[in-house]
């Protein structure tokens, strides 16, 4: 039975000949199908149409690709401060730029703001990430194509270095080498690194030259020279770019009022001079507080070189344009004038129009008494020079900034996701 069954199959399943009805239900089936396979076609054609118009379809991401003419810039801590207004600058400049932030100390609302002026695709992307991390850090490397790095994240408030050493070397000494090791292994050679005029500590004599002995005498300055050795020592066996960047006291904010500074609240205690004067002229705190006045200066206050950011982000482009393979710079990035924090004062009221109270404590730790800087290296070599010098009128354009931000960026400023 069972070979009878089995051959009676196989009969059917080849069989050519026609059975009573067999027209009939062909002719019917027939428009059914093509219907069918047209449908199929349309909807196939449509998916085509939708996958098109996403970047993926065409090839890798355009920050993985590498185009002539367009130089793609990672920004570590580009949603802070200084990092953002460099964004901001490189974006006018045409640059094609990758922010890395961890939020700790940046606003996302920095990066909103630079997402809405620059929307076009393969312009700007923001990518969460801690540089403590180096197996991002590496993701972060092979999924794009960087030919350069601005190196600013780092935790920079010099009182606070000093009651919490640890969390500066492991931020900033820790993770630049975390940073200077995908760079080696992705092959990315150039590197503008963010340092500071801490690194002299308290010089004997003034101005700063660069050649002025790195004596630093707080956690900040220390982190920071011992990041800028790790750099120099590596630069030595590679064939690197490398601009350092030593700068001095930053002030103001963007002339077009687009960004500012806008530090977390429980780090204002921490922050910079021109942070405080303002949050006391808003009324958020009572008043402003004058740590040291018997410092050995002409009216007893500290002495610094305040330079404007937009002054500072246009040495970093020019450093950017004037770097080269297995050249290292040092340059001072500071007016070369330097003011007491009283003038500061007196500037700041009168930029704010607001009498702001004034109350003068014992020194703080770790602080010196007067720094400012010798800018003639980086005028010849790079040919910059301050333009924004006078301190009222950088006051005046932070304080735009600061009476139409109240709270900031708004709610989501500051957020840790």
């Amino acid at each position: 039975m069972l070979p009878i069954n089995r051959s009676r199959s196989q009969s059917r399943a080849g069989s050519p000949w026609s059975f009573p009805g067999m027209d009939y239900s062909d002719s019917r089936r027939k428009p059914q199908v093509v219907a069918k396979l047209v449908m199929v076609a349309i909807l196939t054609a449509f998916c085509i149409f939708i996958l098109k118009q996403s970047p993926a379809f065409s090839g890798p991401s355009l920050f993985l690709r590498r185009e002539v003419g367009a130089t793609h810039v990672l920004v570590t801590g580009g949603a802070g401060y200084i990092g953002s207004h460099a964004a901001l600058r490189l974006l006018k400049d045409s640059y094609r730029v990758t922010i890395v932030d961890n939020l700790s100390r940046g606003n996302i609302g920095a990066i909103k703001v630079l997402e809405g002026l620059f929307p076009e695709p393969g312009r700007l992307q923001f990518i969460y990430a801690d540089l403590g991390d180096a197996r991002a850090v590496n993701r972060i490397f092979a999924e794009n194509a960087f030919d350069a790095v601005m190196h600013f994240a780092a935790v920079a408030y010099v009182g606070e270095s000093t009651l919490d050493p640890l969390r500066y070397y492991h931020n900033i000494t820790a993770n630049t080498l975390t940073l200077l090791e995908a760079m080696s292994a992705h092959g990315v050679k150039t590197l503008i690194y963010s340092s500071t005029c801490a690194t002299y500590g308290e010089p004997e004599k003034m101005p700063i030259t660069e050649g002025t002995p790195q004596l630093p005498i707080n956690p900040y300055g220390k982190a920071k020279k011992m990041a800028e050795d790790i750099i120099l020592d590596f630069s030595k066996k590679s064939d690197m770019a490398v601009m350092i960047l030593r700068y001095f006291n930053v002030i103001g904010s963007d002339p077009e009022g687009r960004l500012g500074e806008a530090p977390r609240p429980e780090l204002r205690e921490h922050g910079r001079i021109s942070g405080a004067c303002f949050d006391a002229a808003l009324g958020i705190i009572p008043g402003l507080k004058v740590r040291g006045t018997d410092y050995p200066t002409n009216d007893g206050t500290c002495i610094r070189d305040y330079i404007d950011v937009t002054d500072l982000v246009d040495a970093h482009v020019k450093a950017l344009d004037k770097a080269r393979p297995s050249k290292v710079g040092i340059y001072n990035v500071g007016t070369g004038k330097g003011r007491s924090v009283k003038e500061f004062v007196k500037a700041c009221k009168k930029a704010t129009g607001v009498e702001v109270k004034v109350e003068y404590l014992s020194r703080r730790p770790g602080d010196y008494a007067e720094v400012y800087s010798d800018p003639s290296k980086i005028n010849q070599e790079l040919n910059w020079t301050a333009q924004y010098i006078n301190l009222q009128e950088s006051l005046s354009v932070a304080w735009r900034w600061q009476k139409a931000h109240p709270n900031g960026y708004g709610s989501q400023s500051v957020i840790t996701l």
